[in-house]
Formats: C-alpha cells, sequence, structure tokens
C-alpha cells in the first residue's frame, strides 16, 4: 500500500510571483559591479525583466557603463520583497535578474524616463539630466527564490506571465487587517498544522496575499514557520476575494480543501 501525499495547495507559478514583484516595485540595488551595491534613485521593471533605472551623476558604476560603450556592463539587478508587517525576518522574496547595463542617448532616455512617470509618476525622475543619468538592463536570465521554491526564468517566460491581481495593493489591505481586525488570525489558527496549533508561543503574522490564498507567517520560540492557505475557489476579483476570505474565517473547509504547507 502506497504513502498518502499531502498535496501542495495550489500557488502561482514562479513567473508570475516574479512579476508580481516586479509590479510592487521593492528595493533594488545593482550588485556584481566590482564595487559597492549601487541603488537606483528610481527603478522599473517592464515585462520581460527588462529595467530602466536612474543613477546619481556620482555614481562610480555609471564610468564602468559609459567605458563598455554599445557592449554593455555585465552586471545583477537584486529585487528584495519585504512583507506588509514588520516581522522578525522581514525579507519573504528575491529576485535577481542578470544581464547587460547601457546608456541610452539623451533622446531615448527622455523617452524612456516618460513612459516610467506614465507606469509609475515618481519627482525624482525630473533629475534626469540634472543630476541624474538612465541606464537600461538588458536581461538574460533572472532567478527568483522565495517560500514557494526557486526558480529560473528567461525573458521570454516573465513576458507570456501576469501579475498576480492583488500584487499591488496587499501591503496596504494586509497590514491594515493585522492592526485594526487582530480577530481575523485568531479565526485562522484552526487551519493551522496541528504542531503549530498546539504551540502556546506561537503568533500570526500576514505574510502574503494571491489568488489562490493566504500566506502567513507563524512566529515562534524556536523558528518561524510560512504557511499557505488555500482559497476554495480562484479569486479573481475583489467580490471573490471578500467571498474567499469569509470562508476561511468564517467556517472551516470542508473535507479535503484544508491543505496547508509549513
Amino acid at each position: 500500500m502506497s504513502a498518502t501525499r499531502t498535496r501542495r495547495p495550489p500557488a502561482p507559478s514562479g513567473a508570475e510571483r516574479a512579476r508580481s514583484i516586479a509590479a510592487r516595485g521593492g528595493e533594488a540595488s545593482i550588485v556584481g559591479t566590482g564595487g559597492a551595491p549601487a541603488v537606483p534613485l528610481v527603478h522599473h521593471v517592464r515585462a520581460d525583466g527588462s529595467t530602466a533605472m536612474l543613477l546619481a551623476d556620482d555614481d562610480p558604476l555609471l564610468d564602468r557603463v559609459r567605458d563598455a560603450g554599445s557592449t554593455g556592463y555585465a552586471v545583477m539587478l537584486e529585487l528584495t520583497d519585504r512583507a506588509p508587517v514588520d516581522l522578525r525576518e522581514p525579507v519573504r522574496a528575491l529576485l535577481w535578474i542578470t544581464g547587460m547595463l547601457r546608456m541610452p542617448t539623451p533622446f531615448c532616455a527622455r523617452r524612456i524616463a516618460v513612459g516610467m512617470a506614465e507606469a509609475r509618476p515618481h519627482p525624482q525622475l525630473l533629475d534626469l539630466g540634472h543630476g541624474a543619468t538612465l541606464v537600461r538592463l538588458d536581461p538574460g536570465s533572472a532567478v527568483l527564490s522565495d517560500a514557494e521554491g526557486t526558480a529560473a526564468l528567461a525573458p521570454v517566460d516573465l513576458a507570456a506571465a501576469a501579475p498576480d491581481p492583488f500584487c499591488r495593493y496587499e501591503t496596504q489591505w494586509l497590514a491594515h487587517l493585522e492592526s485594526a481586525h487582530s480577530d481575523v488570525f485568531e479565526a485562522l489558527h484552526r487551519h493551522l498544522p496541528t504542531t503549530l496549533r498546539d504551540d502556546r508561543s506561537a503568533r500570526i503574522r500576514p505574510l502574503g496575499l494571491d489568488r489562490f490564498g493566504l500566506r502567513l507567517r507563524v512566529e515562534t520560540a524556536e523558528r518561524d514557520h510560512d504557511v499557505r492557505l488555500a482559497f476554495a475557489a480562484e479569486a479573481l476579483t475583489i467580490e471573490n476575494l471578500r467571498e474567499e476570505m469569509g470562508k476561511l474565517v468564517g467556517c472551516p473547509f470542508g473535507a479535503g480543501r484544508n491543505k496547508h504547507s509549513a
């Protein structure tokens, strides 16, 4: 008789998770430059991982990019995705995009900056040509690492995926949920694995939200555990999300539906 296997709850694909991190913005740094990491003043990641960034004119990286010319300068862009609340271990995902960094002509740089402003307005975009220089990263590959696993991605994989429909406002929503509705997490306690339910030191914190379910960080005296609670059905609209959250909080899952991982 074969052993019973616990099926992992559904989750967005690696490419979808990567697109969600890029859409949220997060923290960016350029590493692998032979010196200290360069921190862009502004950055914008497009669908395929190509990235436009504004660097201060005195950033040493700009000299290396100029010297490389049209060939480009090999770098790695690191995007850090942080939890919506103040956790002991706040980083929930890292996305690395490797490629060649180039400096567009002033005319192209202005056009790119206009596109960045349309996608996500930022006051420091006005510094272009006045203390800041625009560079463009042409991607070769990307690697994602988060609680769901590690994924190696090509630009075509990223371009073919879409960010999660709730990725841009999950941070505000989950932070509000913890600060104003702590009773929600008390209700979610019953969905935890038995070992965590019985641990009196366990504290349930919000970690993430996507169309497939809610992600929790359970902080215990010994270590942290990440738990995914699956929705009964995929949520594609705000109304769907309300319904699925209501099921999680207001009533237990039916038999076979309460799947989780820790």
